[in-house]
């Protein structure tokens, strides 16, 4: 795995090591399994960021810190310049660019996400809350619940994210769309 998911497994830890919790205790916090939470502090699997935004949100802290390791300062206000956001490479596939990562206490995590295209199946993926994509670059098929969906550039779509989702590439060509994730 790459070096910022180990540093976001370390993180993952820490926090849960400051909580004084197991991780036993932490798989119940997180209804997750036991097993999960130790893949996810090993730094040797990949971290669904939806799991980051739910830890963010269980233990209200903001997921940039727990993606960068910066502690948000802004609270009127915070810019991110074209490309200057924080960027997270979770897998060669996905890369989030953290779009307000130094504002304190979002009530939406804003990304802009680039999928390469990849060979691999779909990984699906759910999170509480709800979520909203827009098609910046590229054709984009995108599975929720089931339904398999192509969306173009200018297409969005808004969808409650705790049914299974997942996107891919199309093409043989990057996506890049705006994903907000809301809870």
């Amino acid at each position: 795995m790459n070096e910022q998911i180990m540093q976001i497994a370390e993180r993952l830890k820490g926090l849960r090591e400051s909580l004084d919790l197991s991780p036993a205790e932490m798989a119940i916090q997180m209804n997750k399994s036991e097993k999960d939470i130790l893949k996810y502090e090993s730094g040797k699997v990949d971290i669904p960021i939806s799991y980051l935004f739910d830890v963010a949100q269980k233990f209200e802290i903001d997921t940039s810190t727990l993606l960068s390791g910066d502690e948000p300062r802004m609270s009127a206000y915070f810019l991110t310049r074209r490309g200057k956001g924080n960027f997270v490479e979770r897998t060669q596939a996905y890369k989030y660019q953290g779009l307000a990562g130094g504002y304190r206490h979002p009530k939406a995590e804003p990304f802009e996400v680039t999928v390469e295209p990849r060979e691999e199946p779909l990984y699906l993926n759910t999170h509480e809350g709800q979520e909203f994509n827009y098609v910046l670059e590229g054709r984009l098929l995108l599975e929720i619940n089931s339904k398999k969906l192509i969306l173009n550039p200018g297409d969005s779509i808004y969808f409650d994210s705790s049914y299974p989702h997942g996107m891919k590439a199309m093409d043989e060509k990057p996506v890049k769309f705006l994903a907000v994730i809301l809870q």
